[in-house]
């Protein structure tokens, strides 16, 4: 960061301002609608006193579709607000949560300030740092053919790849931030609230699934240079294979992107009443300057101070959480009451939502995935000077993440211990599931002005980091896989410069727009955006799979295998999700309890007649159901394994690759190992030129 702060000083002043201004004005009438509720509301928020200690209890869902598992606690309510001690008529569901949308003019003046810092970084790299750069280019060179050669495509370098000078702990916190989105920061916490503490165990996945990427996937990736992941593609199999990898990690994103943009417009519209649609498009816009603006080098370092917002936020969330209900030993004593406290069931049945299985094999190849492969997570890895700075973070980016989710599953037990006897979803002072955690914020943290606009600001630090880095991840296959290769002739640098900038701006118009569709979507982020993006994960991990792991698959045998992974897939999630929509599929949920509510809510809720029965047995299913109610878990995982053994059996019709018809470089080092040993020589050639290469 030292490296940025005096620039920003010297030059940044008059326009940053302009920038700021801009921002501030858009976000006026959204404070001056929240001043008014609050001065509206005064004397009730007066009356319900600390609203941290509302008590609340565990998870229901917010729709009428849901089994409800109603256990009374008979643990009486302490309520601090004197009024309702003495018989005062209580306060109804609506009035408390219109009394609890108190974002203030600090909380906005914390948010915008996040916005503001970002843009500056933004302008920093896109104009004072390039302008720089510029001047010093003539003195280094001589003038040369060598000189105009290198600056040729200098453009696509610095805005994708940093120029491959990124440093090591940055690369690693933006890893952190990219794939620790608003989804994981929100979603997680609920998971745990809603199903119990089997999902924790993801903790031992995460360092598993680390150490396969960085062994089988990246080791070829990095020594190839890449600066789009599918040109492997093209060197392994032909350009129509990169050309349906870079289709698949495009509609993927497309449809990852809306829902990493959707779930802080959710914890927005809690804490303030703003509607979604009106908050996303404004902070999307700054999201897509700085992107635009300084390429990868600003996101990088936006998620670096976006990183530190989020885990901050968090941390002083459940420090003041904790402490109001009571200190650790009561965060522990009531999930263990309620029976959240369990291991994942040990069952080898592959319809079991969260299972060891699921977890440790479908999760595992999940991740695998989106260390390894993802275009998003590879360019950072590119981004860096060499191995050794790529394999020191890798290290620090899962050590990190454990730390992170770490945080995010303890503050799901917190959100238990806080509601333990009034639920949120079921009296509606939540109306979505991953509203949970922002509820819990603007009631602990009422009392520290600045405090939900920082938890907010995480939130959205977590959300714009992944959306910064999925548009300039795909502004980099737009140019590398479609553009360039459809171009006459090579493209100038202006001409490359504006190119990239230009499908950076059109990528976020296509996701802020698709955020309508993904608010008609009733399943929970998390699951919700495993299922949805396994149509093409799966697949993708099954290219890449072949293409590494399998020499005697071709290209023809290996579209065959992707491309029927895709439809089956993609038929496989939308049964689900229809299936999740319509209560066909409801896995059960942990007791909830309204017993301690001292608000009026709607008590028909609770009635028997609103609840869902729990799906058949397994043996009352379909074939076709059975597929469908598989764990979403092993979603990526199942398109994966399907390509491959769909690749290997259209090998009998289209042939197979003789030996020698792939090289060693384009192999995985597990796989190379037996490859070199059938053609030693080939192999002591290769390395007797690189060891001459090495050599002064």
């Amino acid at each position: 960061m030292s490296t940025t702060a005096d620039p920003v000083a010297q030059g940044v002043n008059s326009p940053v301002v302009d920038v700021v201004a801009k921002t501030t004005t858009t976000v006026a009438n959204a404070i001056a609608k929240t001043v008014a509720v609050i001065s509206s509301t005064v004397s009730t928020s007066s009356t319900t006193g600390a609203t941290s200690t509302i008590p609340t209890s565990s998870s229901s869902t917010p729709t009428t579709s849901t089994t409800f598992a109603y256990t009374p606690t008979p643990t009486p309510i302490q309520s601090t607000s004197p009024s309702l001690e003495d018989g005062a008529e209580k306060l109804s569901v609506k009035d408390l949560s219109q009394a609890l949308q108190h974002f203030g003019i600090v909380d906005y003046l914390v948010f915008i300030a996040m916005l503001a810092v970002c843009a500056v970084i933004g302008f920093y790299f896109g104009f004072i740092e390039k302008k720089q750069k510029k001047q010093k280019l003539p003195g280094k060179d001589g003038g040369g053919a060598a000189g105009v050669e290198e600056r040729r495509g200098s453009e696509a370098l610095d805005y994708l790849v940093g120029g491959r000078q990124m440093k090591v702990f940055p690369v690693a916190l933006s890893l952190v931030a990219s794939f620790v989105s608003g989804i994981s920061l929100l979603g997680t916490s609920t998971e745990i609230y809603v199903y119990g503490t089997q999902y924790a165990f993801i903790l031992v996945t995460l360092a598993i699934s680390g150490a396969i990427s960085w062994y089988i996937f990246l080791p070829v990736f990095c020594n190839l240079q890449l600066t789009s992941t599918y040109e492997y593609f093209e060197m392994r199999f032909n350009k129509s294979v990169r050309l349906l990898g870079s289709a698949f990690f495009t509609g993927a994103n497309l449809i990852w992107l809306p829902i990493v943009i959707y779930v802080p417009a959710l914890a927005f519209n809690q804490v303030t009443g703003i509607n979604i649609h009106v908050i996303t498009p404004i902070v999307c816009l700054v999201c897509i300057f700085y992107t635009t603006a300084g390429g990868l080098k600003a996101v990088v370092w936006t998620d670096v101070i976006q990183t530190v917002i989020m885990i901050g936020a968090v941390i002083f969330v459940i420090i003041k959480g904790t402490l109001d209900v009571g200190g650790l030993g009561v965060v522990i004593q009531r999930n263990f009451d309620s029976g959240r406290f369990e291991w994942p069931e040990f069952t080898l049945d592959p319809k079991v939502r969260m299972s060891m299985l699921a977890l440790m094999v479908g999760y595992v190849g999940h991740n695998s995935y989106q260390f390894g492969c993802n275009q998003m997570m590879t360019q950072r890895y590119m981004s860096l000077p060499g191995v050794k700075q790529m394999a020191h973070t890798s290290f620090i980016f899962i050590v990190g993440l454990i730390l992170m989710f770490s945080l995010c599953l303890y503050n799901g037990l917190l959100l238990y211990a806080t509601y333990y006897d009034c639920d949120p979803l079921t009296t509606k002072l939540a109306m979505a599931k991953d509203q949970l955690v922002p509820l819990l914020v603007v009631q602990s943290m009422s009392s520290f002005p600045g405090i939900a606009g920082m938890f907010v600001a995480g939130v959205f630090s977590a959300a714009l980091s992944s959306l910064s880095t999925g548009m300039n991840s795909l502004s980099a296959v737009f140019l590398e896989d479609y553009i360039k290769p459809l171009a006459k002739k090579p493209l100038t640098e202006h001409q490359t410069g504006v190119t990239v900038r230009l499908c950076t701006v059109i990528i976020g118009i296509i996701s802020v727009s698709l955020v309508f569709v993904v608010e008609r979507m009733s399943s929970h982020v998390l699951q919700l955006g495993i299922a949805i993006g396994s149509v093409v994960q799966g697949p993708l991990l099954g290219l890449f799979s072949m293409g590494l792991l399998c020499p005697s698959i071709n290209s023809k045998s290996a579209i065959t295998g992707s491309i029927f992974a895709f439809f089956f897939m993609g038929w496989l999630s939308i049964s689900a999700q229809i299936a999740i929509n319509s209560g066909e599929i409801h896995p059960e949920e942990k007791p909830v309890s309204v017993e301690g509510c001292d608000y009026e809510f709607d008590r028909s809720l609770l009635t028997p007649a609103n609840a869902t029965l729990h799906m058949g047995e397994s043996a009352s299913l379909s074939f076709a159901e059975q597929l469908y109610h598989i764990s979403f878990m092993f979603y990526t995982l199942m398109g994966g394994t399907l390509s491959v053994i769909v690749g290997h059996l259209a090998g009998f019709i289209f042939g197979r690759n003789k030996p020698g018809d792939v090289e060693d470089d384009l192999l995985s080092p597990c796989i190379r190992r037996f490859h070199k040993s059938k053609y030693s020589s080939v192999n002591l050639n290769e390395n007797s030129l690189r060891s001459s290469d090495e050599k002064p």
